[in-house]
């Protein structure tokens, strides 16, 4: 049986998602873990693509933010991964760049992104994306 905190928004609603955050930058780490802590949601947070695939199984995210410049493991190459294994393939993953380019988005698509958002982020972007992408 799984364990889930569960936070009840304004209308008796319930508001709680896991959200994973991949970023090699502990700054953007930081800031959208709590923004989305303060949108009620649980956070997990990887500095790379590789402690990303490792902390996945056991997080078990609803949506995924992925930074697309890291070392090791960039983030088209880490949201492929996470596309390709039938348990995650319908998670939403978001890819994170401080670049805006439509090749970039493009690329991020051909991957299976669900969707683009550019850093930096404020905290009502952040929360849109997500209410507007968890399942």
């Amino acid at each position: 049986m799984e364990l889930q905190a569960v936070e009840v928004g304004p209308q008796g609603t319930q508001a709680t998602a896991r959200v994973l955050v991949i970023d090699d930058s502990n700054t953007i780490r930081r800031s959208a873990e709590i923004f989305l802590k303060q949108g009620g949601y649980e956070v997990a947070l990887a500095e790379d693509g590789f402690d990303a695939l490792a902390k996945l199984g056991d997080f078990r995210p609803d949506l995924v933010f992925c930074d697309i410049l890291m070392p090791r493991l960039d983030g088209y190459q880490t949201c492929a991964i996470i596309k390709r294994n039938p348990q995650f393939a319908a998670v939403p993953v978001i890819m994170l760049s401080s670049k805006d380019g439509l090749f970039d988005k493009a690329r991020g698509r051909m991957v299976g992104s669900q969707d683009y958002l550019t850093k930096p982020f404020t905290k009502d972007q952040l929360l849109q994306a997500v209410r507007q992408h968890r399942p």
